[in-house]
């Protein structure tokens, strides 16, 4: 019935932080944070851990996710967490700097679910068990005792119980937690808990040290589920911290893991890490890895025989693979041509949209049409950009398109981007009265800042435009006829978009984007004939 095969790290290659799994009716579903990008939370579906497929979001109707003004680096979706329990789906998350926190639920995990049950607690990364006797309880990441910080990043975690049936509080919040394995080291941001009962234990799995190279993952347990909970005397079950910073395809960060068994009963977990280059910079985000678990004295130990995280496990319950589920390593390669009448699932846009600026063509081979509207909508609404992760270190995007500017606040075209104040638009535009291309920089005031500029190539009917990455640099080109393309501007470094440099939570996005510098929404729309993206790491 099963096969043996090799696991390739990351797992989800690209901006895909903070993953939970569990097992479901069918296989295994994942979920990971989206933070301000719409729609929120993707759901990935596999049969047996190895090979995953998006089926779903979480959060696709604008009444379930608002984003309004929120920061798309820093806010939004943090840490969401899947349980499956007598045929219902759970999801519990945060909106943070938003209404606080919810859970959501579904009967299929592929949608659609449910609006937002609002939990009254405070804090962050909730997490929910189903005890034996049927019991619910949450546990969260909240303040210390008091509201009384003994130093930077002490925090709590805390558990409550709810209704199974209404969602509701039952009762009040217990600490279960103070600040981390020993209050007296000052652990900081204990966060991203999880309950798991085994062998007539209960078992409190959370990260410590924050989501950067000190990221640690712990473990606690107790013979009730309310505690007293006792930590680990060998903790962490899992970091990277103490590696050797300049070691050959560093894999950095990791933490926030959650357990799940295999269909053989092996115990895996999956976590978040990243892979930096330079130093620490990343521009891929925080992505997905799974390494395996084993129990030691009633403990278990994260990627036991190895110091560091491998790229590559062995992996004994794989079932026979489905030729229709993709693997995201190595070589990949996607065209949109944008023959649907939706957008699929794997597509972003920053905040939460409110009406309809884009539309889908699916006439004569299909196009994507988006209407030029403010760039102010940049820093705090919903601009017209439409993007995917960028997953590769070294990866392409490029698009065919269309587009007659009216004047030179007119601008449409192809996106690298960070943040609002840390991206590279490569576009086309007008300066005086001629069809140009230009290279711009992100400011940190939020403006643009002009690189390049070059005419228009002749007798063109599309426009083809490229930007590619390659480790520490990004390269723009432009062509018109996809074949023979054309650099503009000198390399560009790849540093500004790391999150070493721009800060926040997130990941590089590939995006098309079409905005008027003046801050009026224009009758004026882009057409986008397709969208390429190419990744070979």
């Amino acid at each position: 019935m099963f096969t043996t095969v090799t696991i390739e790290n990351p797992v989800l290659p690209g901006f895909y932080p903070d993953p939970s799994v569990c097992k479901g009716a069918d296989g295994y579903y994942l979920v990971n944070s989206t933070f301000g990008y719409y729609p929120g939370i993707p759901v990935f579906y596999s049969p047996d851990l190895v090979q995953w497929q998006q089926v779903g979001n979480v959060l696709n109707r604008p009444g379930q996710l608002k984003l309004d003004g929120l920061d798309v680096s820093h806010d939004g979706v943090y840490a969401p967490s899947i349980d499956y329990h007598d045929g219902l789906y759970y999801v519990a998350c945060t909106e943070v700097r938003g209404r606080g926190n919810f859970i959501v639920t579904a009967g299929n995990p592929a949608g659609s679910w449910s609006d937002p049950h609002w939990i009254p607690v405070s804090g962050i990364d909730p997490s929910l068990f189903f005890d034996d006797n049927d019991r619910l309880f949450m546990v969260f990441n909240s303040e210390p005792p008091n509201n009384e910080s003994l130093y930077s990043g002490h925090r709590t975690i805390r558990m409550v119980e709810i209704d199974k049936n209404t969602l509701t509080l039952l009762g009040n919040e217990k600490i279960l937690i103070n600040g981390g394995v020993d209050l007296t080291q000052k652990p900081a941001w204990i966060e991203g808990p999880h309950l798991y009962k085994k062998d007539g234990y209960y078992y409190l799995c959370a990260a410590e040290g924050g989501t950067g190279v000190d990221h640690r993952q712990v473990i606690f347990r107790s013979n009730k589920v309310d505690g007293p909970f006792v930590p680990w005397e060998k903790n962490p079950i899992l970091t990277q911290r103490h590696l050797d910073a300049g070691r050959k395809n560093p894999v950095t960060s990791t933490g926030h893991a959650d357990l799940i068994q295999d269909l053989q009963g092996n115990w895996w977990a999956v976590f978040l890490a990243c892979r930096p280059y330079d130093g620490n910079h990343y521009n891929l985000g925080r992505e997905t890895f799974m390494a395996p678990v084993e129990w030691e004295d009633g403990w278990p130990l994260i990627n036991p025989n190895a110091d560091e995280v491998q790229l590559h496990y062995q992996f004994t319950a794989a079932l026979p693979q489905s030729e229709d589920i993709n693997n995201r390593n190595g070589l990949m390669a996607m065209r949109d041509e944008f023959t649907n009448t939706t957008l699929d699932l794997y597509w972003l846009m920053i905040r939460t949209p409110y009406e309809q600026w884009f539309d889908i063509d699916t006439i004569d081979g299909g196009r994507l049409l988006l209407q030029l509207r403010p760039y102010s909508f940049l820093t705090d609404g919903n601009p017209s950009f439409i993007g995917r992760r960028q997953q590769h270190l070294k990866s392409s995007a490029s698009v065919s398109m269309s587009f007659t500017p009216k004047s030179s606040d007119e601008k449409a075209g192809l996106m690298v981007f960070q943040n609002t104040g840390n991206f590279y638009f490569l576009c086309q535009s007008l300066d005086n009265d001629v069809n140009v291309i230009q290279l711009y920089s992100s400011t940190k005031e939020g403006g643009l800042k002009l690189l390049d500029t070059t005419p228009m190539p002749k007798q063109h009917n599309s426009l083809f435009l490229k930007i590619a990455s390659d480790r520490d640099v990004y390269r723009c080109y432009y062509s018109n006829n996809d074949s023979v393309w054309n650099q503009i501007g000198q390399n560009l470094d790849a540093r500004l978009l790391s999150t070493q440099t721009a800060g926040g939570f997130t990941g590089c996005l590939y995006g098309m984007f079409a905005t008027t510098i003046n801050d009026r929404i224009s009758s004026t729309q882009a057409q986008y004939n397709w969208f390429e993206y190419l990744g070979n790491d």
